[in-house]
Parts: structure tokens; C-alpha cells; sequence
């Protein structure tokens, strides 16, 4: 009888962790995983505390370079698997809030499913805003989640370095994403 009783427990109990788990590798609008909006840079080390993080920190306006990169914080799982590429607003200060985060494992996904290894008629889908080609890729804006995905031209059988206009249609279902970066500001 006693055994009985703890079944709900442990039901309640495995429910809570398998939803914490998939919060940890949702995607929405303003939030990534535990991260979202309101998150400055000195949380990071308690969301990730599992985790590594490797800071790539810029020179900001204390160094000589004008043309200096943003701050980089490259999170990665115990073993060595890179999670997320998180930037800062503002460089060099643990109290800014986070400008993107770039998406590095599939397990990260949108509540259409939409992660790192959809083609593109997966993301097609959705409600993409406009295409707009750059030199080596073609960058997807998906409004609804304020995220861009870059597709390779390669991926669409076109030359790379040729500054040429894409629409939808020219892209193939099977494209692949080359990059997904979700953005904060």
C-alpha cells in the first residue's frame, strides 16, 4: 500500500524534469533556453553553471582598435559540444543585457520545431518577412521570433560573391541553414 502511494509522486515528480528539460532548449521570441530579455551577462554563470562558457572578451573603448569585434560568450556542454554563441549589448560590462544568440545544437527548437538541422521547407512554414542576399548566403528574417537564418548559396546552386536577388522560390526545400541567431534588441 505504501509503495502505491508514492507512484503519483514520482509521476509529478518525472513531469516537472522532463518539462524543465525542454524549457532548457526552447526557442521563442526575446528568449532562448533559460535566457531571455532581462538576462545580463554576470547571470550567465548560474544558467550555465553546468556547463563551460569561454569569454572572447573586445578590446571596447579602452583598446586602440576602432574596428574591434563584440564581446563573445561561447557556451559549451560538459564534453565539449558548443550549445550557443551569446552577445552582449554592450561590450566589456557583466550588467548588459544579451543582443543575439547564435544557435549551435539542433536540440535548441521553436515550437514549430524549427532548429538547426530543418531545411528549408520546414522554415518555410513559418512566416518568413523577406529574404535578402548577401555575398555567400542568403539571410531568412522570420519576424515572429525576431531570428534570421542564413542558407549557404551553395545550398541553392549559385556562385558565391555575386551580389544577385533571391526570392522563396528559388531557394530548394531540401536548404539547409548555415546559420540561426536569435536576436534580443
Amino acid at each position: 500500500m505504501i509503495k502505491k502511494s508514492f507512484l503519483p509522486l514520482i509521476i509529478v515528480s518525472l513531469f516537472i524534469i522532463s518539462c524543465s528539460n525542454n524549457n532548457k532548449f526552447k526557442i521563442e521570441k526575446g528568449k532562448v533556453g533559460l535566457v531571455d530579455q532581462t538576462t545580463t551577462v554576470k547571470d550567465l554563470k548560474e544558467i550555465f553553471k553546468k556547463d563551460s562558457i569561454v569569454r572572447n572578451l573586445s578590446e571596447g573603448a579602452l583598446g586602440d582598435n576602432y574596428f574591434q569585434d563584440d564581446d563573445e560568450y561561447l557556451i559549451y556542454e560538459k564534453g565539449g559540444k558548443h550549445l550557443l554563441t551569446i552577445i552582449p549589448q554592450e561590450q566589456l560590462d557583466s550588467t548588459s543585457t544579451i543582443k543575439s544568440i547564435e544557435i549551435h545544437d539542433p536540440r535548441f527548437k521553436t515550437n514549430e520545431g524549427i532548429n538547426l538541422k530543418s531545411t528549408f521547407s520546414e522554415i518555410n512554414s513559418t512566416n518568413i518577412l523577406r529574404p535578402e542576399s548577401t555575398l555567400q548566403s542568403v539571410t531568412l528574417f522570420l519576424d515572429e521570433l525576431n531570428v534570421t537564418i542564413a542558407i549557404d548559396k551553395q545550398e541553392l546552386g549559385l556562385r558565391n560573391f555575386r551580389p544577385q536577388k533571391v526570392s522563396l522560390e528559388q531557394i530548394p526545400d531540401l536548404a539547409k541553414m548555415k546559420s540561426f541567431v536569435v536576436w534580443f534588441n
